[in-house]
């Protein structure tokens, strides 16, 4: 591999932002200074650019088998997507294995699934369907083996126990691992749900009002207190949706507690619970497109979501779960309930908080690589190698053009799907490059990567807070 060597750019490095060349070479990053010799590298000239380190998506779902459907994008074109749109690693939710499984069941299985396929670097989650003595054996045993996060579910067929959560937490903490959770009130969704089917209240505009606000936001409590009373153990709220549940983090962090972080998404940035009424086409509900659980919120939720970036919330991921609008999620047209939960998004997270979070002045440059590729990486244990432009550091990095602008169109986007969540948003700024280990992988829109060269990063345990 021949050194790359990227100049003239305002580069976001870990403590400033400054013009300064970059010069990579045998995938790392070997030097960072003004003029530097380009004798016997390839040159990009990036003058009037900007180079952040390459985006850290800690939340994806390829190949998600969700029974009588699996997501359309799988560890190859969801990868390429995301090289795309300037994310060059990713930590991957897996689905649920059979009843009764191990816990290093599903493990096994998405290694089979992206090796020989990833075109970026990826991990993976843990994923809890039951909890006894020997599951909990194994959390440690995984953390050995890189995996140093995993999932709990208060919803959906394998939702645990209280008791069971509290185990977790408690071994979590003696484990150093961090535990994230899909925090919903499964009985309220139940009643709700039920209620609504009997009263033939079937369209989409039903759905949020069956997961209500109030409906995570009690679960998000119960899990800050549950993880209080369990030492203050490590917990990440997954896909924040509402002002509510963000002040129970806030009032959290207040009383003192440790540990304690926040993810949104950018659908519940950019998109509100109006679209579940969205005018049908060909007689197809339009509404099921934003079908995803939490569900879209008000705008006033955007707005505090909005707020909390600056401080509350460390993270910005995707829940990328892609299926197709016309084949997949249709077959909830007559009942929403039948309508796979999950959007695509993995390309277009990088552009839209560019666009509208750092050219619109809401966040800054600096905040804006915090929350995309510094922050989860150093909560998942794979910082510095991945989330900062350092010496050492694997030469992950995104040119971005700020002045570009552009529309965003399903056609010119990469995932395995017919739509786009946020089509004819007009956007500034357009991830121009996107280099992982050295390589160019993405250039204007045009995947340029190898198939099955992305590899598995086993992942630090958490000791203490990384922030």
């Amino acid at each position: 591999m021949n050194d790359l060597l990227i100049k003239g750019a305002t580069v976001v490095t870990d403590t400033e932002e400054k013009l300064t060349d970059v010069l990579i070479a045998d995938g790392r990053i070997k030097d960072l200074a003004e003029h530097l010799d380009p004798s016997g590298a390839s040159v990009i000239d990036a003058t009037g650019k900007i180079v952040i380190p390459g985006g850290v998506d800690v939340h994806t779902h390829l190949c998600l088998d969700v029974g009588f459907t699996t997501a359309s994008d799988d560890f190859y074109t969801g990868t390429v997507a995301a090289a795309c749109g300037g994310t060059t690693t990713i930590v991957d939710h897996p689905g649920f294995g059979p009843a009764h499984c191990a816990l290093d069941h599903q493990i096994k299985a998405y290694h089979r699934l992206a090796e020989g396929n990833a075109v970026i670097d990826y991990s993976f989650h843990g994923v809890f369907q039951h909890v006894d003595d020997e599951v909990l054996r194994t959390m440690s045993v995984l953390a050995d083996e890189g995996i140093t996060s995993y999932k709990v579910y208060l919803t959906y067929d394998y939702k645990l126990s209280d008791r069971d959560v509290f185990r977790v937490l408690e071994q979590a903490k003696k484990d150093k691992v961090l535990i994230t959770v899909h925090p919903e009130n499964d009985g309220v969704i139940a009643t709700l749900r039920s209620r609504f089917k009997q009263e033939g209240k079937l369209s989409p505009h039903w759905h949020p009002r069956s997961r209500p606000a109030e409906c995570e936001a009690e679960a998000i409590n119960r899990m800050i207190l549950f993880a209080k009373m369990a030492g203050d153990a490590p917990l990440y709220i997954v896909h924040l949706s509402n002002a509510l549940a963000l002040s129970f983090i806030k009032n959290a962090r207040d009383r003192g507690q440790q540990n304690l972080y926040a993810e949104t998404c950018p659908q519940y940035l950019f998109l509100d619970d109006r679209l579940y009424d969205a005018l049908e086409e060909d007689g197809l509900p339009l509404g099921l497109k934003y079908l995803i659980c939490p569900p879209l919120r008000t705008p006033s939720d955007q707005e505090s979501l909005w707020n909390g970036l600056q401080h509350d919330i460390q993270t910005v991921a995707t829940d990328h779960c892609p299926f197709f609008f016309r084949t997949q999620k249709i077959r909830g047209k007559d009942d929403f309930t039948q309508c796979p939960s999950g959007a695509p998004g993995i390309e277009e997270r990088i552009p839209l908080l560019f666009s509208e979070g750092v050219m619109k002045h809401r966040i800054s440059l600096r905040r804006f690589t915090d929350l995309c590729a510094a922050n989860p990486a150093k909560l998942f244990g794979m910082y510095p190698q991945k989330g900062v432009i350092q010496k050492g550091s694997d030469a992950d990095l995104v040119i971005i053009d700020p002045c570009k602008k552009w529309t965003v169109r399903h056609s010119v986007l990469h995932s395995n799907v017919d739509y786009s969540a946020y089509e004819g948003m007009e956007l500034t700024g357009y991830p121009e490059y996107s280099i992982a280990r050295g390589e160019i992988v993405a250039h204007n829109a045009t995947f340029t990567g190898t198939k099955g060269k992305g590899q598995f990063i086993p992942r630090k345990r958490y000791d203490g807070d990384p922030l």
